[in-house]
């Protein structure tokens, strides 16, 4: 690893469980224990834990955090009732996504804003750039640690560990609870697909927590499982699927955007790319086989070219290669057929919606 690499504070617990460790946005982490392939059938069918302590941490606070983050991002913050959160983008002035990220309303003025890792330190300068007298913006990132727990069991799994009861928590819900004579925040939230909750904690809290589910018997999953499951469920990583060059439309991601809140940052760009003829689609592309998609191949219609894919994994679900990936009208409608490029050979991709990659539990596999 370059000397240069971050090590999140569960580095020490990867290691000592036989970890590989990758570099992964600046960061060193573990990209898988016992296989990709089990990380992710334990997560699909019973409970899985990652450690997610590289993705960013802030909190804004004050008088005008509301809104400062409502002119910053897409959706609607004001409307958020305090321990609730939502999915949501920065945008650029050109309608470009700066970052994903997911808001929660903490107190009457204070929110919890999470970022991608590779992002961290562009969204705190964005946001400090934006920032007047009335809003305090703090980087927690360092101070804390961050574990996701995901799975069907996930509830139970991490409720037992920190002696809450976390059914009755929402979706997209976040609590404070007293654990080990510290404040931790748990959020229903996650990146796989499947129920579970994301525990922020203080350093040593979050090593004790991550201790705890390992010996309770949760499956100990790297970012390999992590991004298979998200490419199952659809789910958008930046600098793949996202990134300051595409906006919320082509990314099917109008859902997380309020136009009618008010003015944003990029506003005005979203609302004329919505006026304009159709253009590239992000779409789900099954291969079928063994055979995965990879970022960057080509997509083709006989002889011309109509789109490239973003991401692509191998679906334990499916037991076959899927993928996201931008292709231009008419191909992106679901139930076409067009054609990946794979060293000069031509391989067949079925198309549907992103959200249809993942199958619902007890379908036949197609």
């Amino acid at each position: 690893m370059s000397e240069a690499m971050r090590s999140t504070c569960l580095a020490g617990e990867h290691v000592t469980l036989g970890a590989r460790m990758v570099p992964f946005a600046g960061w060193e982490m573990p990209v898988q224990y016992s296989g990709i392939i089990e990380e992710a059938q334990a997560v699909r069918g019973h409970v899985g834990a990652f450690d997610i302590s590289h993705m960013g941490r802030v909190i804004v606070d004050g008088s005008g955090a509301t809104a400062l983050l409502d002119g910053l991002t897409t959706n609607h913050v004001a409307a958020l009732q305090i321990g609730a959160g939502h999915y949501s983008m920065l945008t650029n002035e050109a309608g470009g996504i700066i970052d994903d990220i997911i808001v929660y309303r903490t107190g009457q003025t204070e929110f919890l804003v999470v970022v991608n890792a590779s992002n961290a330190e562009k969204d705190l300068a964005w946001m400090r750039r934006h920032g007047g007298a009335d809003v305090t913006i703090s980087d927690r990132s360092e101070a804390t640690g961050m574990v996701a727990v995901q799975g069907p069991k996930a509830l139970a799994a991490a409720g037992s560990v920190l002696g809450q009861a976390l059914e009755g928590l929402p979706r997209f819900g976040a609590a404070s609870v007293r654990w080990r004579e510290s404040g931790v925040t748990v959020c229903r939230t996650g990146y796989t697909g499947e129920d579970g909750v994301e525990v922020i904690a203080p350093v040593r809290q979050a090593v004790a927590f991550w201790r705890e589910l390992v010996a309770a018997g949760v499956v100990p999953c790297g970012l390999g499982a992590r991004d298979a499951l998200r490419v199952e469920a659809g789910y958008p990583l930046y600098g793949h699927e996202i990134d300051d060059e595409h906006g919320p439309v082509g990314a099917m991601l109008m859902w997380a955007v309020c136009m009618d809140k008010g003015d944003f940052v990029g506003r005005d760009a979203i609302a004329a790319a919505r006026l304009e003829p159709p253009g590239e689609r992000l779409v789900g592309l099954i291969a079928g086989g063994r055979l995965v998609p990879r970022q960057g191949y080509t997509i083709w219609s006989a002889d011309e070219c109509v789109g490239t894919v973003t991401s692509g994994a191998f679906s334990p679900i499916r037991g076959c290669g899927i993928a996201m990936g931008y292709l231009r009208p008419p191909y992106h409608v679901k139930g076409g057929s067009v054609q990946m490029d794979v060293r000069g050979r031509r391989h067949e991709l079925q198309v549907i919606p992103k959200k249809e990659l993942l199958l619902p539990k007890g379908a036949p596999v197609a």
